[in-house]
Formats: C-alpha cells, sequence, structure tokens
C-alpha cells in the first residue's frame, strides 16, 4: 500500500511539473531554438545554391565565348562571314546600283585578301597521298579538284592586283578572272562527284555493319555512329559544292534569265552558312560542380 501511494504522488508531481508555465516557457525556448537552426541550415543551402549556379553560368558563358574567339581567329572562318555578307548583299540588291550592290563589291574585294597565297593549301593536296583503298576513279576526281580550286584561287589573287590598281591591264584580268571562276566552277563539279562516291562507299559499309550486328541495334555500335557521322557530313558538303556550281554559273552569267543576282545571291548566301556551320569548333563538355 504504502509503495502504491508513492508511486502516484510521483505521478501527479510529473503532471504538475508539465503543466507549470515553466515548463511551457522551457519548451518553447527548445522550439524557437529549433526553428532558428532550420531556418540558418535552410539559408545556407539556398545560399550554396545559388553560388553553385552563378558558378556553373559563369563557366558555361566563358566556355561560349572562348568557342566565339576561337572561331574567329580563323581566318577561313572571317572569309565565310565575308562571304555571307556579300552574297547576302547580292540577293537584296538583285543587280541594281545602290548600298547593297557597293557592299558586295567592296566585300568581295575584301575578301580576296583573306585568300592571299591559299592556295598553297590546295597545292600541298594535290601532292599529298591518298588513304589506301581510294577507288581510282575518286582518286582522279579529288586530285582534279584541288589542281583547279589551287588555280582558281592563284588567278584571282592577279584579279585582286588589277581591282586594286596595281596591275594595269584590266581586260587581261578581267579574262583571268573569268577563267579563274570557271575553275572554281569545275572544282565543285568534282567535289559533288567525290561526295557522291563516298557517300555510296560509306552506306555499303554501314549495310556490312547492319548485317554484322544481326539482333543488336545498329545506333549503340561504335562504328556505325561513326560511319553515319560521316555520311551526315558528306552529304551536308554535298548539297553545298552542288549549290555553289549554281553560284559559279551565275558569277559567269551562263543562264542570265534563270539564273539572275538574286537567285546567285541567295545559293550564296546558303552556301556560305553551311561552310560557317562547318568551320563550328567542337563544344568542350563543362565538368558539373
Amino acid at each position: 500500500m504504502i509503495e502504491a501511494l508513492n508511486e502516484r504522488l510521483r505521478l501527479s508531481r510529473n503532471e504538475d511539473d508539465q503543466t507549470s508555465p515553466i515548463f511551457h516557457k522551457t519548451e518553447s525556448i527548445s522550439v524557437h531554438i529549433s526553428l532558428g537552426v532550420l531556418k540558418h541550415r535552410s539559408s545556407s543551402y539556398h545560399l550554396q545554391r545559388e553560388k553553385m549556379a552563378s558558378t556553373t553560368l559563369l563557366d558555361v558563358s566563358r566556355a561560349e565565348l572562348g568557342l566565339v574567339v576561337l572561331y574567329l581567329n580563323k581566318a577561313e572562318a572571317r572569309d565565310k562571314l565575308c562571304r555571307a555578307i556579300q552574297y547576302g548583299s547580292k540577293f537584296l540588291s538583285g543587280g541594281q546600283p545602290g548600298t547593297a550592290q557597293n557592299v558586295d563589291k567592296s566585300t568581295s574585294l575584301a575578301r580576296k585578301v583573306f585568300r592571299l597565297f591559299k592556295f598553297v593549301n590546295d597545292l600541298h593536296g594535290l601532292i599529298s597521298p591518298v588513304p589506301k583503298g581510294t577507288p581510282l576513279p575518286l582518286l582522279l576526281l579529288g586530285k582534279s579538284k584541288n589542281a583547279l580550286l589551287s588555280t582558281f584561287l592563284f588567278l584571282d589573287q592577279i584579279v585582286w592586283l588589277g581591282r586594286s590598281g596595281i596591275y594595269k591591264n584590266k581586260e587581261r584580268a578581267e579574262l583571268l578572272g573569268r577563267i579563274s571562276l570557271f575553275c572554281w566552277m569545275g572544282s565543285s563539279v568534282c567535289t559533288t562527284l567525290v561526295e557522291i562516291g563516298e557517300i555510296g562507299r560509306l552506306s555499303s559499309s554501314m549495310k556490312k555493319i547492319e548485317k554484322g550486328l544481326k539482333n543488336g541495334n545498329k545506333y549503340q555500335d561504335e562504328e556505325y555512329r561513326a560511319k553515319l557521322k560521316q555520311s551526315n557530313e558528306r552529304s551536308l558538303a554535298l548539297i553545298k559544292s552542288a549549290m555553289d556550281i549554281v553560284v559559279a554559273a551565275g558569277l559567269l552569267q551562263l543562264y542570265p534569265k534563270k539564273i539572275n543576282p538574286r537567285v546567285t545571291g541567295a545559293f550564296g548566301f546558303i552556301t556560305s552558312l553551311i561552310s560557317c556551320y562547318q568551320l563550328l569548333p567542337t563544344r568542350p563538355k563543362i565538368k558539373a560542380p
């Protein structure tokens, strides 16, 4: 009996303590402290997330600007950008006198400076060995393309000398300019035929890979994906070279009724954009924070 009474007294004392103001005050203080800790942790977390986001954004911006600098450092890229301006102006002018035609002519003359001694590149390609297994027709077409393009770029320098007033014989300079355009047109024809042949070779290789895979997913095969990428790149080059034939015919005025200055400008502008795209550098992979 005495032990039961003591236990009942102890329980009632605990209940009185919990209902006392001191108990509630202590409990309130502990709740406020817990909320303060949670708020501090939450604000620290958000600050850390914002810092990580700003760092990632800065890295992306730096990488993008680096790509732009790398792209503009290429003389070829600057030439193609000027080419886009040239043919875009030709399209806008439609062969009529005005500001657009002046931009077309001045940009055309400026581009010739970018191409000084550029004929050496294709001359080097002409004497360089070709990959093993290249069919003889494609080999001959490739070498013909190099020879014609090198001749075009060499004669184009004489045209620049004539338009700059350094070379005084204007009639001969105009004749050489016309010959150079025929050389460029011929090189574009050779490039078109080479690309058609190479796409055919890639297509047959891809079919062999598909047969070897049997039931496997061809898009998961690394070799197949590499061949597919090459095929897409060559298809784009084929479109560009075929359109360049039209541009050359327009500049030579072979079909003035069908290929007028506006058509020439439109085709030239599109091929310029394709060239700009082909010269884009690969994007570096940014490490995740």
